[in-house]
């Protein structure tokens, strides 16, 4: 499976952006998939998570309430609204597959794609 964010841009905190994670190949509905963020000099970190059916989610405490992960097998797609921004929700957002046990750690992903700039001013 291939995966490909985009929807990033600027926005002025408390503003909103919806990503997306669009995926070719047939097995898109068999993986549970994440989103990470990555920040100039930071680590990679865990954002969100949802099971390969949709009917399970996990979120970071700090985008807990905030954040929606949400996927349509039938169109390949993952997403993530994301209200209530803030300047520390700057980063690059990566969506990947998850293959591990545990959602929280980026070594549990694989195909990762190319990421999507977001940038949340004050």
């Amino acid at each position: 499976v291939q995966l490909q964010a985009s929807g990033g841009g600027l926005v002025q905190a408390g503003g909103s952006l919806r990503l997306s994670c669009a995926a070719s190949g047939r097995t898109f509905s068999s993986y549970d998939l994440g989103w990470f963020r990555q920040a100039p000099e930071k680590e990679r970190e865990f954002v969100a998570a949802i099971r390969w059916s949709g009917g399970s989610t996990a979120y970071a405490d700090s985008v807990k309430g905030r954040f929606t992960v949400s996927r349509d097998n039938a169109k390949n797609t993952m997403y993530l609204q994301m209200n209530s921004l803030k300047p520390e929700d700057t980063a690059v957002y990566y969506c990947a597959a998850h293959l591990g046990s545990s959602y929280y750690g980026a070594y549990q992903y694989a195909y990762w794609g190319q990421g999507t700039q977001v940038t949340v001013s004050s």
